[in-house]
């Protein structure tokens, strides 16, 4: 993928939210129109055969383009948010970040044993709240689950896929 304009597009923000980090920032391709049909597209295609019923995006930035792409696909959209934000009764998976532990909810209702879910998000990096998400998922055991990303950090100390079984099929638009 790599698509040329969706990099030119991306924005870099030096020492955020720490010093040392580069945070790469997709609100850049989101308020970009030309940006978001390219992901939308490139998304489509690689999605458009699976069979996916139901998409879960993962609190905040996952919620764009899945929910763009669940309308695409003719599937359900699920939110997977952080504790407290969902109104009915949720499951719950916690996860270590690198500066402490989180927690992920889903509706319980949310997913059952029929559906073929795809879980978008915008970063792969060490793979840690992805990770929390793809097991929350798994407690539903959903006949298939892919992962996707726009963007996957590759750098030192990055292996966000090692995290996964190596049969779990994990795409990403940008590898930086």
């Amino acid at each position: 993928m790599n698509n040329e304009i969706l990099i030119k597009n991306l924005r870099n923000v030096p020492d955020f939210p720490i010093p040392g980090i580069q945070f790469k920032d997709v609100t850049t391709l989101f308020k970009n129109p030309v940006c978001m049909q390219i992901m939308l597209d490139e998304l489509y295609e690689l999605y458009k055969d699976k069979g996916i019923t139901k998409i879960v995006g993962i609190e905040s930035r996952g919620f764009v383009l899945g929910a763009a792409l669940a309308v695409r696909l003719n599937a359900g959209f699920i939110m997977c948010r952080k504790p407290g934000k969902l109104p009915a009764e949720t499951i719950k998976q916690s996860y270590m970040k690198e500066y402490g532990k989180d927690t992920l909810e889903i509706h319980k209702d949310a997913i059952n044993e029929n559906d073929v879910v795809l879980i978008h998000d915008d970063l792969l990096a060490t793979g840690g709240s992805m990770k929390a998400a793809y097991d929350l998922v798994q407690k539903f055991h959903p006949q298939k689950t892919y992962i996707n990303f726009i963007i996957e950090l590759t750098g030192e100390g990055l292996s966000g896929r090692t995290a996964f079984d190596q049969n779990t099929e994990i795409t990403t638009l940008i590898r930086i």
